[in-house]
């Protein structure tokens, strides 16, 4: 993770401090790490943990309680968050016997949101304190990454029913104006916002060169796509009758659920 960074003395110990700053001021320490002479035996305790430790716990919670761990323990002179999420997504692979897709392994898309970001440096500092105090409470911290977790499941079904939607949708629009169904090879990703390129639906619809041309011509000439660029280099957008079927299909969207809302 830090090989291209020589400067941060990457897979080696930190020989100094370490402090980390406040989300709100950068000039503030909001957390001091262990001395760097405890961090080899620190480690080891953490390692010992995770192949021995608690193996009757959740999955969840030995994944957050790992994170958790090694980011307070604060390893490296740089990474240590990038490495904590990682470890967490390697105790679901060895629970679950194989990698897990990653909305189901980790809360790094969940954390990629600023507002999710912000929570996350919060929550580290509220759980662990002033410096390196193992003995705090971290109902709070479980509890994040819990809803972290359900969250990314629920973004993961919501675009499963989205794709699903607009599949219908768009296959129900298309024979309205006499076209195959294939056509929705290429209208689906122009509904996502994508580049849609002839050759491509070709091949995904398994289609000749002539029938792909026929058709894209037929998406424009209703309004589908609009042609973009020249020659090797034209690609096709979404037209004007795009943005109402984007508008229809999303407005059956339900808010995603609070799991420790009131009676969740």
């Amino acid at each position: 993770m830090q090989g291209h960074h020589l400067d941060k003395r990457p897979g080696r110990w930190r020989d100094g401090p370490v402090y980390v700053t406040s989300p709100d001021d950068p000039l503030v320490p909001a957390y001091t790490a262990p001395p760097c002479e405890e961090v080899p035996g620190l480690t080891a305790e953490l390692i010992d943990w995770l192949n021995t430790g608690d193996l009757d716990a959740p999955v969840h919670v030995r994944a957050s309680m790992a994170h958790l761990n090694l980011v307070n323990i604060h390893p490296w002179k740089d990474g240590n968050g990038r490495m904590s999420r990682a470890v967490s997504t390697l105790v679901f692979a060895r629970e679950a016997g194989q990698l897990l897709p990653p909305e189901f392994s980790s809360i790094e898309e969940w954390l990629g949101r600023a507002q999710n970001t912000y929570a996350y440096y919060r929550v580290l500092q509220q759980v662990g304190g002033p410096s390196w105090t193992p003995g705090r409470d971290t109902h709070r911290w479980i509890r994040f990454c819990l809803e972290a977790h359900h969250r990314q499941a629920q973004q993961a079904q919501r675009r499963t029913d989205l794709l699903s939607r607009a599949w219908i949708h768009l296959g129900e629009a298309a024979e309205r104006d006499g076209l195959d169904e294939r056509v929705v090879y290429a209208l689906l990703p122009a509904f996502w916002g994508s580049r849609v390129r002839r050759t491509v639906y070709q091949a995904d619809a398994e289609l000749s060169e002539q029938q792909a041309i026929r058709d894209i011509r037929e998406l424009v000439r209703l309004g589908w796509l609009e042609p973009q660029g020249q020659a090797r280099s034209r690609y096709y957008a979404p037209g004007p009758r795009m943005g109402p079927a984007q508008e229809q299909v999303r407005q059956a969207v339900e808010p995603y659920a609070d799991p420790y809302a009131p009676g969740s």
